[in-house]
């Protein structure tokens, strides 16, 4: 592990909007070459936080250091033009009187080997042969890639994409995430994302941030933030899934209304409960297989289609309902009874928090109630 100081390094921050605080407390740290992402629902503050870092927004407390230098701390705003930070926005903002190439070519104006510049970065971006074109003449994709060539073009240290993909269609969404990552990433650049798509922050992002209410849950790996979510909200935010009530047991057990469930166990706060403690265990869809002759029955009561696999919605005898991934060649019908099973090797298990409730989150986890 290198021992060099981190390029961005947000400390204890605090920023908003006018007097009002949108973020809270903020510790995230960027290593060089690394792609970020901040993640979460709307008017969570990652939006606030990219502006801060990029310096439209002043900052309350704390501070913000890129590559060592302080640009933003309470009553000190470094000018954004002066911060070496480049910025692709959600609409693009390219300037529709100029062609592709001298939209790249906007910000290095002065530069004495300009032309060679915008010529290498139209090839890094795929555009050569659309240079002369104007920017009501691409595609929306094609768009796209010129705002990120004009961003790279002066080298920043650090480049800011706010939503850069939420105006295109979901398979081009898809393709274009992982087009970007591959060209940050041969060009060793630096930056920060900021979606409310869970696919879209895994394809392109190194570490990611998970944001609810103006504070940072978890900033990890995509892998951890799946397999070893530190809090309830991102065990629910992230993925698929639903939780369980149930009892821990010595020896990485739970027992439920499934039976006793053992793995290796993620223990957030209730490694130390003595046995018999009321635990909350997620399972997601993966974790439930399919099993024609075990004892375990539940009745599918909703499904998607996905192509290879079928996701089934299923509710067990006592009304507690699970989402369950299976091969889609075995097609079971709604009200179908289907044997399951538990393949659960990795347990992620949260100390009881009141009663689980019967609604569930947008991303399909069932939440807890205040009752």
């Amino acid at each position: 592990m290198s021992d060099a100081a981190p390029l961005l390094d947000l400390r204890n921050l605090a920023c908003g909007y006018g007097g009002q605080r949108i973020v809270e407390g903020l510790n995230l740290q960027l290593e060089r070459g690394d792609i970020g992402c901040l993640l979460g629902p709307s008017g969570c503050g990652k939006t606030t936080t990219l502006r801060a870092i990029a310096g439209f927004e002043p900052v309350h407390e704390g501070e913000i250091v890129l590559a060592d230098r302080t640009i933003s701390s309470a009553g000190y705003t470094l000018a954004t033009e002066k911060r070496h930070i480049g910025m692709v926005f959600q609409d693009y903002a390219l300037f529709p009187h100029l062609t592709v190439a001298e939209n790249v070519a906007f910000g290095i104006r002065k530069h004495p080997e300009a032309k060679r510049i915008v010529e290498e970065m139209l090839a890094l971006v795929h555009l050569s042969a659309l240079h002369k074109r104007y920017p009501h003449e691409l595609s929306g994709g094609q768009q796209q890639r010129v705002a990120l060539a004009r961003a790279l073009a002066p080298e920043p240290e650090l480049l800011l994409l706010d939503e850069p993909f939420s105006n295109l269609d979901v398979e081009l969404r898809r393709r274009l995430s992982h087009e970007v990552r591959e060209i940050l990433k041969s060009r060793g650049t630096s930056a920060i994302l900021v979606t409310h798509d869970q696919e879209e922050a895994f394809a392109v992002s190194d570490k990611v941030g998970v944001f609810k209410d103006g504070h940072l849950q978890q900033w990890d790996t995509p892998f951890n933030l799946y397999h070893e979510p530190q809090t309830p909200f991102v065990a629910s935010f992230i993925g698929q899934g639903y939780f369980i009530r149930g009892q821990s047991l010595v020896a990485q057990g739970v027992q439920t209304e499934l039976g006793d469930i053992r793995g290796q166990r993620t223990c957030i706060g209730s490694c130390d409960a003595p046995d018999g403690s009321p635990v909350d265990v997620l399972l997601r869809p993966d974790d439930i297989v399919p099993a024609a002759e075990s004892p375990l029955r539940a009745r599918v009561v909703g499904k998607t289609f996905q192509g290879a696999s079928t996701l089934y919605r299923l509710e067990l005898p006592t009304g507690t309902q699970l989402e369950g991934l299976f091969p889609s060649h075995a097609d079971h019908m709604l009200g179908q009874e289907v044997g399951i099973a538990i393949a659960a090797d990795h347990l992620v298990v949260f100390p009881a928090q009141g009663s689980i409730a019967t609604h569930e989150n947008i991303n399909g986890v069932r939440r807890y109630s205040d009752s």
